[in-house]
């Protein structure tokens, strides 16, 4: 039976090279980079060496880079370092203490939804733009809803379920018109888009390595030059006294490899690969797969990304049908696996509950080949058909509206 790996979304496998990385600072290169001996000195220097790494992959400068052990870490850095530092406005944060407001989308990764909401908890008032049925945050509903108290816009590049990609310059444009910061969950975007911080506008922009065969445990803030963050662990110098703690130096190591890596395959095309194969198992399983409707935008979409709603059966079911097959997917973004409502992504673009809990996310990645894309295509029709075929009948549901953008 064919292997075949379709939860790219959720995590990559850690690259050979990137091993070959870490595997130093297990063994005789190993050191605390605080340390002002030589084998400290040393751990330093690969620290900075990732760093720049980092850098170079989002077009930052690498003083601009804060190391983090999660993406989920780096958005709570990123709104509550923001929040924490308003009462206090230094050059760049374009905050005074008047401008509290935080406004997120509503389809933000659970990390950015649930930080908000703390922080609402805590006085900051919070505003949720809706998105339309494509997943796309419209620039002018947006703008609607900044006012002239918002303090911090937070919008993903690419939704990690259903793949829409949002007009980032754009949104950042109107939130700086607004006097407002951005900051942006790239966690899917990152190694798989090219992202340029400055031409993009964003003032904080966070990434994590295993979505680009880096290891677990190493991602990375982007903050802007001189901006006011207040650090959520406090104790220590390390990362200019934004981030207290001992370097994860094996980690870090491997974020860098990986970092340079992903900018060495953007530049091979490796995207557009992807993209084809994500086109082809798109229009392959639409066609194969009667009563079966893409989630997200038709065109403004990370391709690799494939959502689709198999109405009438349960996402769970095919999931496990396609894993008895060999077939790695999921239904949803991996940090909400055991929630046991709908998606808050599928169901904030208008899907009723029981076509959200029908929907699956095929996510590609660079292990990926057409015989992989086969094989998703002869086991996937014949999955959702018996599973259909146990189900009682259902009564006709309204139809889903999709717009092409």
């Amino acid at each position: 039976m064919r292997e075949v790996y379709a939860d790219h979304a959720s995590t990559t496998r850690v690259a050979p090279e990137v091993l070959a990385a870490m595997e130093p600072s297990f063994g005789a290169a190993f050191g605390n980079p605080s340390s002002v001996h030589r084998r400290g000195e040393v751990a330093r220097e690969a620290v900075e060496e990732s760093r720049a790494r980092v850098a170079a992959l989002i077009g930052a400068l690498p003083e601009e880079v804060v190391f983090t052990a999660s993406g989920s870490e780096a958005n709570n850095l990123a709104l509550k370092g923001v929040a924490f530092g308003l009462g206090g406005a230094a050059a760049g944060t374009r905050a005074a203490p008047s401008r509290r407001r935080i406004v997120v989308s509503a389809i933000e990764h659970p990390s950015v939804l649930e930080t908000a909401r703390h922080l609402e908890s805590r006085g900051f008032p919070l505003t949720i733009v809706p998105v339309g049925p494509d997943g796309l945050v419209e620039v002018e509903r947006l703008r609607e809803a900044l006012g002239d108290d918002a303090a911090l816009v937070s919008v993903m590049w690419v939704n990690n379920e259903v793949g829409t990609v949002q007009p980032v310059r754009e949104i950042a444009a109107a939130a700086h018109t607004a006097g407002a910061l951005v900051h942006c969950d790239a966690v899917q975007a990152a190694g798989k888009l090219p992202i340029a911080v400055n031409e993009s506008g964003v003032d904080l922009l966070s990434l994590a390595g295993h979505k680009f065969g880096g290891p677990p445990g190493a991602a990375a803030l982007f903050v802007k030059r001189r901006l006011r963050l207040v650090p959520l662990v406090h104790g220590g110098h390390q990362e200019r006294s934004r981030r207290a703690g001992t370097e994860n130096l094996p980690a870090l190591a491997g974020l860098g490899a990986a970092a340079e890596r992903a900018a060495r395959r953007l530049a091979a095309a490796e995207p557009a690969r992807l993209g084809l194969l994500g086109e082809r198992l798109r229009a392959g399983l639409l066609a194969a797969c009667p009563d079966t409707v893409l989630n997200g935008h038709s065109e403004r979409r990370l391709p690799a990304i494939v959502n689709l709603c198999f109405r009438g059966v349960d996402g769970e079911a095919v999931l496990h049908e396609l894993d008895r097959l060999g077939i790695s997917v999921s239904t949803g973004s991996a940090c909400s696996a055991a929630s046991p409502g709908p998606s808050h992504v599928l169901t904030a673009m208008g899907l009723s509950p029981q076509d959200a809990h029908a929907s699956v996310r095929f996510s590609l990645g660079e292990g990926n080949d057409d015989a992989d894309v086969d094989w998703i295509l002869k086991a996937t029709p014949d999955a959702v058909a018996g599973l259909r075929a146990l189900q009682p009948p259902l009564a006709a549901s309204a139809p889903v509206v999709r717009r092409s953008g």
